[in-house]
This record gives structure tokens, C-alpha cells and sequence, in this order.
């Protein structure tokens, strides 16, 4: 019997709830998404994933000698490096050259989107209907990103791929909750109010990419279709972050050694890691967003007591209790960074109602109700640093 079930709940839609007492740690499941992509400007940057999975195609020697822009770092326990040992599973599609971590993934890709997708040899020309398209989004929408338009075009070429529209139609449509208005959607902080005109050109360049006027399987992509697609990403698409230096650090630091090995060890990870966030700050990892089904159900709360997880090093999410769960509780994770969560009722409610269109009534934005309704200093400096990367 599974520990948690999905059921509606009479102000939030549907929620999943604890079955069973749940322990602090527990995995209550892991799931594969419904289609991911890395994000356009993550890539540009030559942060090398995987297609499919988005696991990542470099040593960690590799990644970090790129990002801290030296070359003559070296690290110990190369055997520890996932990447390192999977290297001879790498392989390409034979029209595109597209890398993927695996024959498997790239045959996944195949049967669900790549039919469509893959530009064989006219990859680099700037002039392609598809290239087009990545490079008009890049330029309406500058790291840090928040999704990306290879999400859109990839669900786009399933329905083309798909044997079965209505059946496909029907998972996509579960993702919107129904006690949301559509029509409101659209305006979700993915592309922001100065880019909400941009939507038209969007749409354009889809359709010169797909012509969905002359495909049967497109013929419900209008533009309010479009618009509530782009909202459906935006509200839904789960961020992903995975490192090949990361994954080498959680491994070497699990292994037994002296003490002087120990500090030797410990001193040359935190030298590097300052190294990145001089040269990288918060872009360390690989990035891209996701559709997941099942963890779609799962509501926010600004004291959450599950977070998702990216164990593999891929896009498999695993969703990991981080406090004791009574029989009945309902188990939410955050929607909000852990920066974000420290900020006041009034910030976390700004960020919310712009970016997920519902106001928080968790037990925290509860308890600090009557809070006062204005951003603190400190928070107001943070959000004029993050408007200057963006």
C-alpha cells in the first residue's frame, strides 16, 4: 500500500496526504518526468547534459576547471566521477549529432519527440524555424531562467509523435487546476508584463515551425492555447539542478580516510567552491525544468515538511519527507527558495501571487498574519541585486 494518496481539498484543489505516520527521511516516491529540457541560456553557456535526462556529460575535472576558468586544477579519486566511468555509453543521434548519456536515452527521445525535433545537418543554421524560435526566447528571457521555449516545443512535437491526441491531451490537461482561471494565466512572471506582447510573436514563429493550420494533430494549438500552454509551464515546471562535481564531492566525502587526509580533502573542496562562486556565483549547476506528474499534485506551504530531490544526477525526482508526517497531514513542499522562505509574510505572498497566482494560508503565513505589509530592508536590497542579473 503506497504511504500517500492524492485527494481534493476544499480551498487548494487536489493535495496528497500521508496514508500512514511517515518518518523524517523517508522517500515516499521517485518519479520520471513527463518531458524536460535544459534551459536555452544553461546550454549556451556549455553546460554539457544530456538530451533527455539532463545528466551531465562532462568530468567533474572538466566542469570545474571550466567554471572557475582553470585549467591546471586537478582532482583526486577520478574513480569517483559517474561521468568518468559512463563515458563509453555516450552517444549521438546519427543526423544531428545531439549527445545523450545513453543509447536508451537517446531511443526514449526518439519515441517521444525527437522525430520532430531533430534538425540533422541544418542544426546550426540560424535560419531553421526551431533556431529561430530558442534565440527570440533568449533574448525575451535572461538568466537566472525560470523555464525555457525547448519545454514548449518538445510537448508540441509529442502531440505530433503521439498516436493517441486525446489521451495525451488528457495528462497535460490534469496539470491545470480547475479552481484556476485560465484567462489569468497568461500573465504568469515567466515572461513578465513587459514580455506579455511578445506572446503574439511567439505564437507566430510556432506556428512557421509547425504549422499546425495543415497537421490534424495540431489543430487545437491555437493562440489561447498557446497562451494557457506557456501558462502550464509556467506554474508547473519543476526546476532541476544536477553537477558532476557536486555528485563527485557527495561521494569522495563519504570515504573513509585519516584525519590528515580528511582536512587536506575538506580544505581543497572549500577552495574550489569559492573559486566557482567568484567566477559562477549561484550558476554552478546544469539547470533545466521539468513536467512531473504525480509531484504536480503537491501543494506549497512556506514551512514544508517534503522537498524534491535529484539523487541520480538526472531528471528523476525523488520526493523526500524532511519532518515527521502524521497520518492525514497533507505533504507539501516549497515553491519558494530557501532565501525566499526567510523573508517576510508580505514578500512570500508577493512572490507567490505573481509567479503561482494563489495566496499562502500554510500554518506559517497563518501565525504572521498580522504582520505588517511591507518588504524589509534587507529584502528589498536582495531583490535589486536579482533584478540586476536578470
Amino acid at each position: 500500500m503506497s504511504a500517500v494518496e492524492i485527494r481534493d481539498t476544499s480551498s487548494k484543489g487536489r493535495g496528497m496526504f500521508a496514508v500512514v505516520p511517515i518518518k523524517a527521511g523517508t522517500v515516499l516516491f521517485e518519479e520520471s518526468p513527463l518531458v524536460s529540457c535544459q534551459f536555452s541560456w544553461n546550454r549556451a553557456y556549455g553546460y554539457l547534459a544530456c538530451e533527455y535526462c539532463l545528466r551531465p556529460l562532462e568530468t567533474a575535472a572538466t566542469n570545474v576547471k571550466r567554471l572557475t576558468n582553470d585549467f591546471t586544477i586537478n582532482l583526486p579519486y577520478p574513480e569517483y566521477c559517474s561521468v568518468q566511468s559512463q563515458y563509453s555509453k555516450h552517444t549521438k543521434c546519427p543526423d544531428c549529432m545531439e549527445i545523450f548519456c545513453s543509447v536508451e536515452c537517446l531511443q526514449n527521445a526518439l519515441h517521444l519527440y525527437h522525430r520532430v525535433l531533430c534538425l540533422g545537418i541544418n542544426r546550426t543554421d540560424e535560419s531553421h524555424p526551431i533556431n529561430v524560435l530558442v534565440e527570440f526566447w533568449k533574448n525575451i528571457h535572461f538568466p537566472p531562467e525560470t523555464s525555457s521555449i525547448m519545454l514548449l516545443l518538445k510537448i508540441i512535437a509529442m502531440y505530433k509523435q503521439h498516436e493517441n491526441g486525446s489521451e495525451l491531451r488528457a495528462i497535460f490537461d490534469g496539470f491545470v487546476s480547475q479552481a484556476v482561471n485560465k484567462d489569468l494565466m497568461i500573465f504568469h512572471k515567466m515572461l513578465g508584463e513587459r514580455y506579455s506582447q511578445q506572446i503574439d510573436q511567439l505564437y507566430n514563429l510556432i506556428c512557421i515551425a509547425f504549422d499546425p493550420s495543415s497537421d490534424e494533430r495540431l489543430q487545437w494549438l491555437s493562440l489561447s492555447e498557446f497562451r494557457s500552454l506557456l501558462a502550464l509551464v509556467g506554474t508547473n515546471g519543476q526546476g532541476i539542478g544536477t553537477s558532476s562535481f557536486a555528485d563527485w564531492v557527495r561521494k569522495v566525502t563519504n570515504l573513509e580516510m585519516n584525519e590528515i587526509q580528511r582536512e587536506s580533502l575538506t580544505t581543497m573542496i572549500d577552495t574550489l567552491y569559492d573559486k566557482l562562486d567568484e567566477v559562477v556565483g549561484s550558476f554552478l549547476n546544469n539547470e533545466g525544468s521539468a513536467l512531473y506528474v504525480r509531484q504536480s499534485k503537491i501543494n506549497h506551504s512556506c514551512s514544508p515538511n517534503a522537498e524534491c530531490r535529484f539523487p541520480h544526477s538526472n531528471n528523476v525526482l525523488s520526493l523526500t519527507t524532511i519532518r515527521d508526517i502524521d497520518a492525514g497531514q497533507e505533504i507539501c513542499i516549497s515553491y519558494l527558495d530557501e532565501c525566499a522562505l526567510e523573508r517576510s509574510r508580505h514578500s512570500r505572498q508577493k512572490m507567490l501571487s505573481e509567479n503561482y497566482l494563489f495566496y499562502c494560508q500554510c500554518d506559517k503565513c497563518e501565525i504572521q498574519i498580522e504582520d505588517p505589509d511591507e518588504t524589509s530592508e534587507d529584502e528589498d536590497s536582495c531583490d535589486d541585486e536579482e533584478n540586476i542579473d536578470d
